[in-house]
């Protein structure tokens, strides 16, 4: 994300009554300021070291015009990247630190166009729909090709959907290290300049998405890139030395020669493959700053499971295997992220795929 060198912001106003929301997950809950005039949210620096909100210093300070057309003092070099929650709407966004006064918190237009709130003029009280009913104009058509018995689970198969960032449930991914043990930090591996745009572009994405947020955590990673068979890049978290040191979880994977063997009457597939599947489970609230990685571009830490953790496969093996007990060898079989699902006949196997589309949907798997 990029903002211009000079933009106004609407600080001081003498409006009454303020337009107002409550929002969760910064620290207690927070009354912020929504005012139309900023392009850009604001967060108090006061307020944001005081509740330990990592910082990130900007490649170039910004000036700041207020209300009353003067330049603001002091220029904006800081920014932080927040993710919170409102009337069950969760977000996250790019607050720039800026002095406020007695506010902790404005959002501006950035915020106003992400989630499209009802005003009621008369009471001054904002509603927050739904983010389905928000974004209604944006929303990706109809999967193309997606046979009609299937139409009503097409947001299985939404590129929006999957972009949020799963809840917390019982199969988040703990990261229990070995006495007196504690995460490695570094080094940060060198990159070719497509490499770092690579890089950029990933953290931007992931930050947007809440999947990874600014930390000081003691622990670091470093991070690399392999090419993948079409050619794109893809990063890769080196958690060898994290690893090394985490109690391993044992749970069995299947064989895949059994798996086989268990299809050998069936007349007709479907193959279904996770997008990003590790990233639909959450890391354990509290352990997120040890799977820490850092980068030339920043410090981060992840808030869902990543590939290279040793435990991962164990954890998704686990979750996969629980939600689809009452399936599982009656007309699926599942190795991690890749499922299928067998059947002796059409009619069947449409159930069939009704019944694992329906289990997806209902653990919000995407």
């Amino acid at each position: 994300m990029s903002i211009e060198p000079l933009f106004c912001a609407a600080l001081q106003t003498n409006r009454s009554p303020l337009l107002t929301i409550d929002i969760e997950g910064i620290t207690d809950t927070q009354t912020a300021l929504i005012d139309s005039g900023p392009p850009a949210n604001f967060i108090d620096p006061q307020f944001a070291r005081s509740h330990n909100i990592p910082l990130i210093e900007l490649d170039s300070p910004c000036s700041v015009i207020g209300i009353n057309g003067k330049q603001v003092r002091n220029p904006i070099c800081f920014k932080a990247w927040l993710v919170f929650s409102s009337q069950n709407r969760r977000f996250s966004a790019i607050f720039y630190a800026l002095p406020l006064g007695n506010r902790n918190l404005i959002l501006g237009t950035p915020w106003l166009r992400l989630a499209n709130p009802d005003i009621d003029w008369t009471t001054m009280k904002v509603s927050l729909r739904l983010a389905t009913e928000a974004r209604a104009g944006s929303i990706n058509p109809e999967p193309q090709n997606l046979p009609v018995e299937f139409q009503e689970f097409q947001k299985v198969f939404s590129e929006e959907f999957f972009t949020t960032l799963p809840e917390h449930c019982p199969y988040d991914i703990a990261i229990d290290l070995e006495e007196d043990k504690q995460p490695p930090y570094g080094p940060i591996y060198s990159m070719t300049p497509a490499e770092r745009e690579a890089l950029k572009e990933h953290i931007d994405s992931e930050l947007a998405a809440g999947k990874i947020v600014p930390t000081t955590s003691p622990a670091g990673a470093p991070v690399m890139f392999v090419k993948r068979a079409d050619g794109r890049l893809c990063l890769v978290v080196d958690y060898c030395r994290l690893n090394a040191i985490t109690i391993k979880d044992r749970y069995a994977l299947p064989r895949q020669d059994k798996l086989i063997e268990k299809l050998r009457h069936a007349k007709i597939f479907t193959k279904l493959d996770l997008r990003n599947g590790y990233h639909n489970i959450r890391i354990k609230e509290g352990d997120e700053w040890k799977a820490a990685f850092c980068t030339a571009l920043g410090h981060f830490a992840p808030t869902v499971m990543q590939f290279g953790l040793s435990n991962a496969p164990a954890v998704f093996m686990r979750f996969m295997n629980n939600i689809f007990h009452d399936l599982l060898d009656i007309s699926v079989v599942v190795y991690l992220d890749d499922i299928l699902i067998f059947s002796n006949s059409r009619e069947e196997h449409v159930e069939h795929v009704k019944e694992v589309l329906s289990c997806l949907l209902k653990h919000n798997l995407f």
